[in-house]
């Protein structure tokens, strides 16, 4: 299969493998490579920005490295087709929200904290119903794009390297992207190249929870209008995309005071409209899993046009001068 198609046609193969399969249970990679990161970090660790930088090239590089050895095997189909299957979290992150919305409804307050870890890594024991409802949307929001969307576009444009490569930048910023006492300075440089890295992502993701808002009787213009007016006040030049344009679509409010285990938060306030409550975060469910299919039909177009251009390049550089 020629190296363009094959990269389109795996894209789309893994994203459907994802929605058969979800994660995988047992022997998951990224779970793997998120141990053996804790295990270089235990003996790596000092509190300055050059060790967290070694830190971030050592394990970043050695995934892509991994990454273009075996793109170069030549099974480049069934590599691309099983990476995105193991990098994406679309599935999971779907039926969690579905869980979610399932135990807040029956009023299982005690259930929903416990599944809260499974979307983000917020402190669910003082939050009531509310809160919780608005932590799981918000988390929604955000891993759609980190989730799905970036690992897609980082795929259609770097194959294999891309979304493995994405994948090590993504758990890293998970572990020690945080601004506390531990991680300010040994993180910063997992916090910026995860920043980096979902710059074009989140827009992206922003554009498709826009035009797809009415799935969920949403107004496109309302969702461009919160994101314009509100993403900037995020800490995060990306999550304050995803969230804003997501409270815009669903007509919700965002933000407040967000407690992490590693402290406490004051959001800005994003979009308009009450707090979240269940039906609200069952319609952002199904906005997630619009904009995760829209978000593989944009990464087959890319990589269509990407593989065009780079043989375009190949025999540019192969002529004579």
């Amino acid at each position: 299969m020629r190296e363009g198609l094959s990269t389109v046609v795996g894209l789309g193969a893994g994203f459907v493998l994802d929605r058969v399969l979800g994660d995988p249970r047992r022997w998951h990679p990224v779970a793997g490579f998120g141990s053996a990161a804790a295990r270089v970090e235990s003996v790596a660790y000092r509190d300055s920005r050059a060790a967290g930088i070694r830190y971030e090239a050592a394990l970043v590089g050695g995934v892509v490295l991994a990454g273009i050895a075996l793109q170069r095997t030549g099974f480049r189909f069934a590599l691309t087709a099983v990476s995105t299957w193991i990098v994406l979290g679309g599935r999971s992150l779907v039926r969690v929200g579905g869980e979610m919305a399932d135990r807040l409804e029956a009023d299982d307050i005690e259930g929903a904290r416990a599944l809260l870890p499974s979307l983000c890594g917020r402190d669910p024991s003082a939050l009531d119903a509310v809160g919780l409802a608005r932590a799981a949307l918000e988390s929604i929001a955000e891993n759609t794009s980190d989730a799905a969307i970036a690992p897609l576009l980082w795929g259609a444009v770097a194959g294999v390297p891309g979304l493995l490569g994405y994948r090590a930048v993504n758990t890293l910023d998970a572990m020690v992207g945080y601004r506390n006492e531990r991680y300010e300075s040994f993180g910063w440089a997992a916090a910026r190249v995860d920043d980096v890295a979902n710059l074009i992502p989140a827009r992206v993701s922003g554009l498709l929870t826009a035009m797809l808002a009415p799935v969920v009787g949403g107004r496109p213009a309302a969702a461009l209008a919160a994101w314009r007016r509100d993403a900037g006040r995020h800490p995060s030049p990306n999550a304050g995309v995803a969230e804003a344009s997501m409270a815009g679509a669903l007509g919700v409010r965002l933000g407040g005071v967000t407690r992490y285990r590693h402290g406490t938060e004051s959001r800005p306030v994003l979009g308009d409209g009450s707090a979240p409550r269940v039906p609200d975060l069952r319609r952002a469910v199904r906005l997630s899993a619009a904009v995760q299919a829209g978000g593989v039909v944009v990464a087959m177009v890319v990589a269509t046009f990407a593989g065009s251009a780079r043989r375009v390049a190949r025999r540019s550089a192969a002529e004579p001068a």
